[in-house]
This record gives C-alpha cells, structure tokens and sequence, in this order.
C-alpha cells in the first residue's frame, strides 16, 4: 500500500507545456483584495519565501448527503501552470494598494509563477468526504466550490435516475450567466450525465450534444401546405418519395381508423403535424418530436406515429418524442401503450421501444416520485434544479494554513466544525477483497501508510462510536 505519487514525474513537468485556463477571465487577479495586501505584508516582513502548506476543503457534504464528487482540478492545475502577472495587472494591482506600499514589492511580482508550487489532490471526479481534499494555492477555492457542487447535484440525480435512463443536462438558458452555463455543462457531465444542449460546452470539452426543437417551431407552422419541397430519398438513396407530406396523411389515416387505436383520437392539429412533418423532412435520421403543444394523446401521438411511419417506410427509424408538461408518468405510461399498439398492428419492428423523453423542471424529489409512481421514460432532460444547485447554493470549501517551515499550525475556535487539522498530510482509500471502498484514512505526511491491523482498529473505533 505505499504512497504513489499522481501525475507526471518531475522531468515529464518540466517538458510538459499545459493551456491556459478555458475561461480567460481567470488571471492572477481573479482573487479577492485581502490576498494582496498579505501578500505585501509577507514581503515586508521578508516571509514570502518560507515554505507553506495549505488545506483546502469543506467542512459538510451539500445537499444533506453523504458524499461530494470532486471537480475542478484541472482548471486549477491550468492556472498554477500559466501563472504570471503582466505589467498591466501588476500597474493596476499598483493603484490598488495604498500608495505607502514600496516598488520592490511589485518588482517582486513581476518574478512570481508557480514553478514551486505542489499540488497533492485526489483525482478529479473522485468521491471525497468532508476535510479529505489537498490542495494549494488560495485562487483556486473559486475553481472547486461551483464545479465539485454541480458535479455532486449530478451524480445524485443519477443516482436516483438510475444507471439506464439517459441523463441531458438543459440548463444553459437557466444558469448564472455564460461562465455559469459552461461550468454546468462541464461537471454535469463529469457527475454523470450523458450529453448536454449547450453547444459550446461541446466544442470545448467534446461532450455529446443532444436537442431537438421548441414548441415555437410547432406554432410557427399553420398548415402542411406551407411545406414546399416535399420529397425525400429513402434511407439507402434507392428511391425518392416525391410527396412525402402525403404519405404522411396516409399512414395518419390508417392509424386512425385502426382496430386497435380506433376512437383514441380524432382530427389531430394539422399545424403541428405540418411541424412534424417539416422536421423529419429536415432531419430524417434524427426525427425526435416535442408533442405537447397542444394535446399529447389526441394530438401529439398520433401526429408524430404518422412521421414516424412514414419514414419506416423510407428505411428511417425515428428518433422519439419528448414530453415538456402534464403529468409526465401518466402520459409516458399511455405514450408507451399508443406505441405497443402501432407496432402490433402494422408490423413495424420495436415501435413500442420508441424513446420517451421527459423534461419540464426536473430535479431529485420528481424523478424519485416518478419512480415510485411508475413510469416508460427513457431520458430525461435536467436545467435548472441541476445547473443552480437550487438546493444548495454553495459548497463551502474553505483554505487553512496546516503548516509552514515544517511546523504545524492549527486554526482554533468555540465551533468544532471550524477547527482546522494541523500538518501536511495524506489520504489513503481502504478497499475490501471484494474491491469496494471501505473507509478513508488521512494521516501526517511522514507517518507509515496505513496497514491491515490499523483498518481493524479503525473499524473498532468506528463501531465504538456508533454504539456511543
């Protein structure tokens, strides 16, 4: 169980050329005004060289859980590496700080980068409890406590989704502006989620986009006549259909008057079917249809079965509908019944498997109550209960001195929770044979890692305490 040490090895850093941070606004002065003027102090003082160790990490989990998912360590990493005052930073830091504050301290700045700088941290992504993170550096509290915050929303909301239903993070239009909006696509899809709507979280980051259309696109259509080009080649270029809108019409009549689904419905919205129809024409692959912008059932359904038949009979296979209102358990359940039936009524192979997606202000306590309540959704789109972290609006992490030229140091207070642990340290993870975590041990740097007959005084303690 020795110690291994994450990363590249020292000759690897120094050829190692790392990017910028991804959002250019975060500098060296991305910091708060306190940190520079203890920074002169220091310098006045002549301790801006004695070597220090800091903690940062957070005293409770969010949420009212029992974990928190870490993120944002690349972003800091970033930072150390590109770390450097320009002169223009430097002048304004100048006109900052009171006037009284001597030159050889700027001058001093202009020298600073990171190069010394160690970082000791658990790999991003990793489940972390309270007073486990390590990490140097003060800046970097701004990079952790939004990204380890949303990547812990999103785990839990996929742990209560379940690991086979497709998780779309749809909170752009909702986040706290621009910065906000990335970051939540970011760690939403480190904490688990599969793909995002954001489309610029997608080219920075490669994660997968997923979107279909709104219902204004829906309203925007007021008849079928307006669709001028109607005609589609079939899937393998074989054949073209040159009235594809009247194809349309035909399978929706068949439907209609099916033994099955006969007296479901009656005359559906022709401008939504227009909708339909347009969009499969523009996207045949990828026909996936928001139907519930007028009626779902005696509407939306039986519209998008007609596309969708349609297409089969050109080799496509349409993609799903997505639900954006009404009670979402009911109308999946109904949904999934309306598709078992086309399928066993026209032939046409694992209709009845056709993609529900749900949205409509998701969060934890509605995906569990669809779960208790029964349901056919497959996917589920998430914005804004994810990407504000509506339960909790931050993390907490804070950044204490542990250690300076070797001594220990401890922040003390009437508050437990705000008592800092002294010394540079270390995290072990104990796994079982079966290869589950068991527990988390931290210990000082420079005591022997942690062996079997420790975990069985651990796991006495523990049993102790909880019998106390």
């Amino acid at each position: 169980m020795a110690a291994k040490e994450n990363g590249p090895k020292q000759e690897e850093r120094q050829r190692t050329v790392i990017a910028g941070p991804t959002n250019p606004m975060v500098t060296p002065l991305l910091s708060d005004l306190y940190q520079f003027t203890m920074a002169y102090a220091y310098w006045k003082a002549g301790k801006h060289n004695e070597r220090a160790v800091f903690d940062l990490y957070f005293r409770k989990n969010p949420f009212g859980g029992e974990y928190t998912v870490f993120a944002g360590l690349e972003e800091c990493i970033r930072l150390i590496a590109n770390f450097k005052f320009t002169d223009e930073e430097i002048a304004f830091i100048k006109t900052s700080l009171p006037k009284t504050c001597e030159d050889g301290f700027y001058n001093y700045l202009r020298g600073i980068d990171c190069s010394d700088v160690e970082v000791y941290a658990v790999p991003e992504g990793s489940v972390v409890f309270p007073k486990v993170v390590q990490l140097l550096e003060t800046s970097l509290l701004n990079l952790i406590n939004y990204a380890s915050l949303v990547a812990t929303n999103a785990a839990r909301h996929r742990f209560v989704a379940g690991k086979s239903k497709l998780l779309l993070e749809f909170g752009l239009r909702r986040a706290q502006g621009p910065d906000g909006g990335i970051g939540a696509s970011r760690y939403s899809y480190l904490g688990g989620f599969d793909a995002t709507s954001n489309v610029e979280a997608g080219r920075l980051f490669g994660i997968p986009l997923r979107g279909t259309h709104s219902h204004a696109f829906v309203s925007s259509f007021m008849s079928p006549d307006e669709i001028l080009d109607k005609s589609l080649p079939s899937r393998d270029g074989s054949s073209t259909c040159e009235d594809f809108v009247s194809l349309v019409q035909t399978w929706l009549n068949k439907i209609k008057w099916s033994q099955l689904l006969h007296g479901i419905f009656g005359e559906t919205n022709q401008s939504e079917l227009a909708a339909f129809t347009s969009y499969a024409l523009a996207f045949p692959n990828n026909f996936l249809a928001l139907v519930d912008t007028y009626d779902v059932m005696r509407s939306g359904i039986p519209n998008f079965c007609a596309v969708a038949l349609a297409l089969n009979d050109l080799g496509y296979k349409a993609a799903g509908i997505r639900l954006d209102s009404g009670d979402l358990a009911y109308l999946s359940c109904e949904t999934r019944k309306f598709f078992h039936s086309i399928e066993k009524e026209f032939g046409v192979q694992d209709f009845g498997k056709m993609n529900i997606t749900a949205s409509n202000d998701l969060n934890e306590e509605t995906l569990d109550s669809l779960n208790k309540e029964g349901h056919e959704i497959d996917a589920f789109g998430i914005g804004t209960y994810l990407v504000t972290c509506y339960a909790q609006a931050a993390l907490g992490c804070v950044f204490k001195l542990v250690e300076i030229n070797n001594q220990p140091r401890i922040k003390l207070s009437e508050d437990v929770s705000k008592v800092s642990i002294p010394c540079k340290k270390r995290c072990y993870r104990l796994y079982g044979k079966e290869g589950y975590p068991l527990v988390d041990i931290m210990m000082g740097e420079n005591e022997p890692p942690p062996k079997v007959l420790h975990l069985l005084a651990i796991f006495l303690l523990i049993s102790l305490w909880m019998i106390i």
